[in-house]
């Protein structure tokens, strides 16, 4: 399952919202990658994540597969959508 998302928080996917987003894969058993620019790297890996660059404004995509992967790709979704405002 894969989804394309508009990141739009003003700092990108750096560190805070990096972590979040590593914290929020890691509570699924599913794997998860992101594509970005042509790299797909493993969204549980924060140094993964980090290395990309992904700006605001930049399109990415998340690839989830595994048992979990409807109610993971869809905790990631409201995660980024939320501008990385979630606790």
């Amino acid at each position: 399952m894969e989804k394309k998302v508009v990141i739009k928080n003003e700092s990108g996917m750096h560190a805070r919202p990096a972590s979040m987003f590593v914290k929020t894969a890691n509570a699924f058993k599913s794997d998860i990658e992101i594509e970005f620019n042509g790299r797909k790297i493993n969204a549980k890996s924060i140094m993964g994540i980090m290395s990309l660059g992904i700006a605001k404004d930049s399109e990415i995509t998340i690839i989830v597969n595994g048992e979990d992967e409807e109610k993971a790709i869809h905790a990631l979704m409201e995660l980024i959508e939320s501008g990385f405002e979630k606790s």
